[in-house]
């Protein structure tokens, strides 16, 4: 009988030798370019961790209550078309773009840049906001990006997250040098095209803002038709001493899609990081965020909201890492459930040794809508350090009927009344949002996207 281990290399062989994801891996090794060595090293480590570990399954804990066999098991096809156009028009997009970003976006179709539908136009002369396949091969931006890129965002620990590192092309390059106060939104749009075929993009982000910069950056994922695919998303944002990063998150994929992604922010001192991510779309969703405070006096907001209906999972991980003294964390997500849909949520703050100081509160809260939604939910809090201030808690419930009657004995319908109390419910993390389009956008899936007869009276 063969020995662990060789059964082991065995499963890895058949693996790689068999699935889609292998051949089309080898295919982007060879593909000509002047790809550096060190990418091409990077892109081998990280396909040799995802065989060896495989999908994860719900025998471990961080995917207990998210199950990605259909992934798994759906043998998608990887995008990784340089040329890819297909012929998408600007009229095709508009609904996607934020009038704010309009002339500060850079637009990718199936994870693939497309300068024709992009447009920097109002960005400063000295930021960098380009595609990153493009940003590898020049020399000045390749040092900068050699620096950062999978700094934190390792292989090992996650398998998708090695699986977008091994197909690393394309995706977004942002740069912003030391001082520099970008005014306008700049707004990285990830648009699916495919209506039948089934295919995976992986989208690569790595955000830089130098000592002192402030900037704020949307990305968003939209699709043009309804169709089945896979997004394996990765997003790193390395933010220096006394510089400032607002980033927004708007996921809104077909019905029929999945998603899962990533986002790791690395703090320096003094520093600001505010993250808010909007969860609408995909059958199945996963979004990991890590916030690492490395130095002394940083700040951050991470707030969320996701809204599904019946058919839909969402799952959001958070770790936020007090490593030094003095830093302060704040994370309020909320959830809307209407149907046959699920919410996971399980957030994490650790308080080092050492970290004196920290100021860290969490709070999950979630709105079911149907009594055949499920949610869990579980914050928790490790504190290895004295003179702290933390707390943490989450909550789960319905609609007030107290509040409900009230107002349709004023003459609202019903339907009408469910979803002004739900817009009430959703309104504290709508109300921190600075994009009046993104809070429009809000607006309409909360008040209309549950179905409500705003018309009724």
């Amino acid at each position: 009988m063969a020995a662990p281990d060789d059964l082991r290399k065995m499963s890895t062989q058949i693996f790689t030798e068999e699935n889609s994801y292998s051949l089309a891996h080898q295919e982007l090794q060879e593909e000509p370019g002047r790809v550096a060595s060190w990418v091409k090293r990077l892109r081998d480590e990280a396909f040799e961790s995802f065989a060896h570990s495989g999908f994860p399954t719900t025998e471990q804990e961080e995917w207990k209550y998210t199950n990605v066999v259909q992934i798994a098991k759906a043998k998608f096809e990887p995008f990784i078309k340089s040329d890819a156009d297909e012929g998408i028009t600007q009229k095709q997009i508009a609904p996607f773009i934020y009038e704010e970003a309009n002339s500060s976006r850079l637009v990718f179709i199936n994870g693939i840049f497309n300068e024709r539908l992009s447009s920097l136009e109002s960005l400063p002369g000295e930021t960098v906001a380009v595609d990153l396949a493009r940003a590898l091969t020049e020399s000045e931006q390749a040092e900068i990006v050699r620096e950062y890129l999978a700094r934190s965002a390792d292989v090992d620990g996650n398998p998708f997250t090695a699986l977008n590192t091994a197909f690393l092309s394309g995706g977004a390059f942002l740069f912003f040098p030391a001082g520099v106060v970008v005014e306008n939104p700049i707004h990285l749009l990830f648009i699916s095209s495919a209506e039948n075929s089934r295919f995976a993009s992986f989208p690569r982000v790595l955000i830089v803002a130098g000592r002192g910069s402030s900037a704020t950056v949307i990305e968003s994922y939209a699709s043009l038709k309804q169709g089945e695919y896979f997004t394996d998303a990765v997003v790193e944002v390395v933010i220096e001493d006394d510089a400032r990063i607002e980033h927004y998150k708007v996921q809104n994929e077909s019905e029929k899609a999945f998603h899962v992604a990533r986002t790791i922010a690395e703090l320096g001192r003094n520093s600001s990081y505010n993250s808010t991510v909007i969860t609408l779309g995909a059958r199945l969703s996963r979004h990991d965020i890590s916030v690492n405070f490395n130095h002394e006096g940083a700040e951050c907001w991470v707030d969320g909201l996701y809204i599904v209906e019946d058919g839909q999972h969402t799952d959001t991980h958070s770790v936020i890492d007090h490593k030094l003294p003095h830093c302060t964390s704040r994370q309020l997500y909320k959830g809307i459930l209407n149907g046959k849909s699920r919410a996971v949520f399980n957030g994490k703050v650790f308080v080092r040794q050492g970290a004196q100081g920290t100021d860290a509160m969490q709070t999950n809260r979630n709105l079911m809508l149907s009594n055949d939604a499920r949610v869990d939910t579980k914050p928790q809090l490790e504190i290895f350090a004295d003179d702290v201030k933390c707390a943490h808690g989450a909550t789960v419930g319905q609609l007030e009927e107290e509040e409900l009657f009230y107002l349709v004995s004023r003459g609202l319908h019903t339907e009408l009344a469910r979803n002004l109390l739900t817009y009430g419910f959703a309104e504290e993390v709508v109300e921190k949002i600075k994009i009046d389009s993104i809070k429009a956008q809000l607006d309409e899936a909360v008040l209309n996207r549950l179905h409500a007869r705003l018309e009724a009276q």
